[in-house]
């Protein structure tokens, strides 16, 4: 019978975002691709330093277990060539991550095979890409490639933290904010509080991070956080959307428009999502970050 992801958490990620290529990116921006192919040869046998979403990617291929089918599976999906590809793959070898699958397009739009991967995330640290893979329906973000790298205190527990409207929530409530303004949202939330909110395109992540977290005698954990710039009233809303989708968050921060950086460092998240830029470029400079275009605050 032909190979199956079926029942896998299949995460898609570019090279440039499991590992660190910025130098070599610098290469390839600055003269072509040869160039780069060239250096990246040359380092074959150079393990490339772990990139932003490397921690992410470590922790989640811990769920799986030696002698049961696989519960995460992780892609590379890269506009590399393949000659660059093996660099990947043999640092994916030395860090002990069981990489096997791989799309190497050189130069080419990789998002295009994320359906037929079946993915529920794609990190990229190319823009265009992420916008192609959110206009399809697949959750996916603009990894941040100079945001801090995860703490290393939380070796058993993968952490992830997601932003709300927009990102778990469909930007219905931020469309009323960006037209009229913070009470004009205040009403509309309390107001519509026993309603929940549509789904926004990183729900099905969420999802699947429940089943994960459902698992039991797993080497790994896993502990969410939504870290909202809503406050009373409008955080029931949010919470009672949870509670409809039968998913429970362990952490809420309701920060009512504070910076988001500083409570995220004491969280210490492996990734986080946010559909905001200025939140982002914050963010970033504590934990590694992804930038979510979805959403109005995105047009």
């Amino acid at each position: 019978m032909p190979a199956s992801l079926d029942g896998c958490l299949v995460v898609a990620i570019s090279s440039r975002a499991l590992f660190d290529f910025e130098e070599e990116n610098q290469l390839f921006e600055a003269s072509d691709d040869h160039a780069y192919m060239a250096l990246q040869q040359q380092r074959l046998d150079v393990p490339a330093k772990p990139g932003v979403a490397f921690s992410l990617v470590k922790k989640l291929l811990g769920f799986n277990q030696a002698g049961q089918p696989p519960r995460v599976e992780v892609v590379v999906l890269s506009r590399n060539d393949p000659v660059s590809g093996l660099r990947v793959y043999r640092s994916a070898q030395a860090y002990g991550l069981p990489i096997q699958r791989g799309v190497f397009t050189r130069g080419r739009e990789p998002w295009r095979f994320l359906k037929p991967l079946h993915a529920q995330l794609f990190l990229s640290a190319n823009e265009l890409d992420v916008r192609a893979a959110l206009d399809a329906g697949v959750p996916a973000a603009r990894v941040y490639p100079t945001s801090a790298r995860a703490s290393d205190a939380h070796p058993d527990e993968l952490r992830i933290a997601f932003d709300g409207d927009a990102v778990l929530f469909s930007d219905e409530a931020e469309r009323v904010f960006q037209a009229e303004g913070l009470d004009a949202f205040q009403r509309h939330e309390t107001h519509h509080a026993l309603e929940p909110l549509p789904p926004g395109p990183f729900k099905p992540l969420l999802l699947a991070l429940h089943g994960l977290q459902q698992q039991r005698n797993q080497a790994v954990r896993v502990r969410t956080a939504l870290v909202t710039a809503r406050s009373a009233p409008a955080h029931e809303r949010a919470i009672r959307t949870l509670m409809s989708w039968k998913i429970e968050i362990d952490e809420a921060m309701f920060l009512g428009g504070l910076p988001k950086g500083e409570f995220l460092r004491e969280f210490e998240p492996d990734f986080f999502f946010d559909d905001q830029l200025g939140h982002i470029t914050h963010a970033s400079q504590h934990v590694p970050s992804g930038h979510v275009a979805a959403g109005i605050a995105n047009r």
